[in-house]
């Protein structure tokens, strides 16, 4: 996306959020230490990696290497290197439980149905998740309220009772533009993909481009209903 950045409005909202994402990561790496940014190398992502290492570089960043990521993603991996000096911290899915599903359901059986896809999900990244979570107080996401139907009412904190940690959407109430405008402003390297219309990437099998007008997220898991379209990293589940 090429936002306007003339647009006199849209330059001072992308500052005045930014100031209070930078103020809500200080406080996070203050008073939540130890803090971990979930970074799926996604455009919100990379405007909170950009952030973090401006403002709260205390914050660990790591992100899930699911072993079915498109070439992109792996390229903007390094590209993070070379801008920021910054090697990821990468967990990845036990292969005994990766071995079971495609035993189970074959090498594609996540289009098969729900269920199937679901466990998929599990293994390769719900699973990993939680062992990058482990003996952290919080953890940080890209999630924005406006994504998708699961996510419209979005906050900014909430308590994690599955993972036992306080979890922070820092760009709850950021638009698409203005996460673009970030991009943009402050050159934050992105994935390649979201140029040829891909707004949100996953794995390469579960990802596909978006036609105009339609859903940002109507190019992942497209086969399935808009209001199921999560993979179980962000489900929240009552204490």
């Amino acid at each position: 996306m090429n936002p306007d950045l003339a647009n006199a409005t849209l330059r001072q909202s992308v500052a005045d959020k930014s100031a209070a994402a930078a103020a809500l990561l200080e406080r996070i790496a203050r008073e939540h230490s130890p803090a971990t940014l979930a970074n799926s190398l996604g455009a919100e992502d990379m405007v909170l990696t950009d952030l973090i290492i401006k403002h709260a570089p205390g914050i660990e960043i790591f992100s899930l290497d699911t072993g079915r990521l498109p070439a992109e993603t792996y390229e903007l991996m390094a590209e993070v290197d070379r801008h920021y000096g910054l090697k990821l911290k990468l967990f990845y899915p036990r292969h005994e439980a990766v071995e079971a599903f495609t035993r189970e359901n074959g090498i594609n059986g996540f289009y098969d149905s729900i269920e199937a896809r679901k466990a998929c999900c599990h293994a390769r990244k719900v699973e990993p998740l939680r062992r990058a979570l482990e003996g952290k107080a919080a953890w940080i996401t890209g999630m924005r309220a406006e994504q998708s139907a699961t996510r419209a009412e979005l906050p900014l904190q909430l308590f994690d009772a599955d993972n036992g940690l306080e979890k922070f959407n820092p760009l709850a109430d950021w638009s698409e533009k203005e996460v673009w405008a970030y991009i943009r402003l402050h050159e934050v390297p992105y994935n390649k993909l979201h140029d040829r219309f891909y707004p949100s990437i996953g794995c390469a099998p579960c990802t596909r481009p978006v036609a105009i007008g339609e859903d940002i997220r109507a190019g992942r898991w497209w086969w399935e209903d808009p209001d199921s379209k999560e993979c179980g990293l962000h489900v929240l589940r009552k204490a």
